[in-house]
């Protein structure tokens, strides 16, 4: 019965994850092959046209369908994908030594960074796509286009704080009609100038590139348009599984974008002044506004689609401990991933509208998204090289011969793109720099943090033994929670109620949270508990990078192991709240140990982000100097 219900749910799972996962590449034939030949002041010919539709064909056929649908998909973290899961599969190989890691950590950074850099030009160049149809049907519209955009951007923004689940049941349908229509439409231009289908011989890539080397060169950083979203596929992995995303990609998305692509170039033969715009003006008269509200829909969904993921992956470095605690509100009781970030939300809305309002068309945008995508896609190829020597155990020749033309492919990409940086490329380096920035300062500042605070700890053996025999000390009824991140040591908050308050409680109970690099703990395996003596115990509460911790559950469970009697209303959290301030001498630069204070003061509470309730939690202050 099981198998029969799987069977009938992989085609809604299908459907779903089509919305879902293709949104971002889904969009790519509203601008990129008219980007292709704008980039190199290309003219319309037979050769230039099957020459840059055979690039297309194959560098999607490598990069995507083999590259990230074949093989990356492969490595999984219990299901879940992308670049934080990959970086966490990497750390665990034992051929890397523990000091080379750290260049592991800062790659998988960098692609982070500019995967948030994706995140604020997705949303951005879609949308204005999209509407640009509109200019198509009548120029009345040609001064409406960026205000339609914005508003149409804050729509989507502002529905955020509700959730994906309500939108989420019509995303698969509305996807599905897009790439039918597409492909559609491409295939009737086809029909109308079949010799377009050459572009499947490699012949006139090779010619292409052999005969123009430096105008190849320059189209590959607008080929390359063509497959962003194409690390969508493998970072939404854990939503869907790899069965329905892969069978969405070979069935409905790689067909149809290859039928548009080709009838885009079908079209660009038979009428080259269709370069204006050849994604509507391979439509008929009579569909031209319904696909421009099909491409605008699929603009939104496209955008929700990354925006999500930014949001997934900024969760996910919160939990790693990769960035400062922020607000993280669930919109959702049954799907434990649908998360609404607000501080990551309207930053992301104010950049969109920036980019917006700094280079007013897709065009001039297509510059700065390549940048983004082509260094994103060379930090995924060596981070999946790595994990293929070290955690998979594969021979280096064969790491070499997997690796080597996808190295060379992305770094062709990369040496392209990297001459529109002056055009607009800046934008996703400049906004990646920051958040590497970001992220370094937060990881080097918290381990500075906890080295300057063990150097005045107490061994919580010691101070249980002095405690159980000095016979001075006074124990008050009810149960202490102190959180701690070093479980061996007394909590700094424990110290300061003894030292302020001159009691303890009955029962103290430290609790330090651990962060598997898996997605998701189950409840079996959530908390690890030990009693050190009658009045003092440990709780280890064990959370993946997916979950979101919830200590007070944590509590109960280790109060139900040990037969305590759970009641909220008698236990007080204690939490150090610790005023970190700069001092001269080692660490790290001022500059940046100043960002790191920042950060720190400006952190979500701790009682919000474990979820316990405000009303039992007593903070006690200390003052640190880094």
């Amino acid at each position: 019965m099981q198998s029969t219900a799987q069977k009938a749910a992989l085609p809604v799972i299908t459907l779903a994850a089509l919305g879902v996962v293709f949104g971002d590449i889904g969009t790519s034939p509203l601008y990129a092959l008219r980007q292709c030949f704008l980039t190199s002041h290309l003219a319309i010919s037979e050769a230039s046209v099957l020459g840059i539709l055979s690039l297309i064909f194959w560098c999607i056929m490598l990069t995507v369908s083999f590259k990230y649908v074949t093989i990356i998909m492969r490595a999984d973290n219990n299901g879940e994908g992308g670049i934080m899961s990959l970086l966490a599969l990497n750390l665990r190989t034992t051929l890397i030594s523990d000091k080379k890691k750290i260049y592991l950590i800062a790659l998988g950074f960098i692609g982070a960074s500019l995967f948030f850099g994706d995140g604020i030009i997705t949303p951005a160049i879609s949308v204005l796509s999209a509407i640009e149809g509109l200019s198509i049907a009548t120029p009345v519209f040609n001064k409406w286009l960026e205000p339609l955009s914005i508003g149409i951007i804050a729509g989507l923004f502002l529905v955020q704080r509700h959730g994906t689940g309500t939108m989420g049941k019509f995303f698969g349908p509305l996807t599905l009609l897009w790439f039918l229509s597409i492909g559609g439409f491409g295939l009737w231009s086809i029909i109308q100038t079949p010799m377009v289908l050459h572009m499947i011989n490699p012949y006139w890539a090779y010619h292409f590139v052999v005969d123009q080397p430096y105008v190849a060169f320059l189209t590959m950083g607008a080929v390359i348009l063509t497959m962003t979203g194409g690390e969508a596929i493998y970072a939404d992995m854990g939503h869907f599984g790899r069965l329905p995303i892969r069978l969405a990609w070979f069935i409905i998305v790689l067909p149809c974008l290859l039928l548009n692509y080709a009838g885009q170039g079908a079209l660009l033969l038979r009428s080259p002044e269709a370069l204006a715009n050849p994604f509507y003006m391979l439509l008929p008269e009579w569909s031209l506004y319904p696909m421009i509200g099909l491409a605008t829909a699929a603009a939104v969904i496209a955008s929700q689609a990354v925006i999500t993921g930014v949001f997934s992956m900024v969760n996910q470095a919160i939990q790693l401990r990769y960035l400062p605690r922020l607000s993280v509100k669930h919109t959702s009781a049954e799907e434990r991933g649908q998360i609404y970030l607000p501080f990551i939300n309207w930053m992301l809305f104010i950049s969109v509208v920036i980019l917006i309002l700094l280079f007013e068309n897709s065009a001039r945008l297509a510059s700065a998204y390549g940048v983004a995508v082509t260094m994103t896609m060379l930090c995924g190829t060596i981070l999946i090289s790595i994990l293929a020597y070290g955690f998979w155990r594969w021979p280096i020749w064969k790491v070499v011969l997997f690796a080597a033309p996808f190295l060379a492919l992305d770094l062709i990409f990369v040496a392209s793109t990297s001459l529109k940086i002056y055009s607009g490329g800046w934008v996703p380096i400049m906004l990646g720099a920051v958040l590497f920035t970001i992220l370094m300062t937060w990881k080097d500042g918290r381990e500075l943090l906890l080295k300057r605070m063990q150097q005045n700890t107490l061994p919580i053996e010691l101070f249980i033994k002095s405690v159980s025999t000095g016979g001075g000390t006074q124990f008050v009824p009810g149960d202490a929670i102190f959180l701690t991140g070093t479980p061996d040591v007394v909590p700094h908050a424990m110290l300061h109620n003894i030292k302020h308050n001159k009691v303890l409680h009955q029962r103290n109970i430290m609790v330090t949270v651990i962060t598997r690099d898996i997605p998701f703990v189950g409840e079996e395996d959530r908390v690890e508990v030990e009693k050190l003596n009658e009045h003092f115990y440990r709780i280890y509460a064990y959370f993946g990078f997916k979950d979101q911790p919830d200590i007070p559950r944590a509590v109960k469970q280790a109060y139900t192991e040990w037969g305590f009697d759970y009641d909220l209303m008698q236990i007080s959290f204690f939490i150090s709240r610790d005023r970190v301030i700069h001092a001269i001498g080692e660490g790290m630069s001022p500059w940046r140990e100043k960002l790191f204070i920042s950060m720190q003061r400006n952190t979500s509470p701790v009682s919000d982000f474990y979820q316990i309730p405000t009303n039992r939690v007593v903070e006690l202050g200390s003052q640190i100097e880094i």
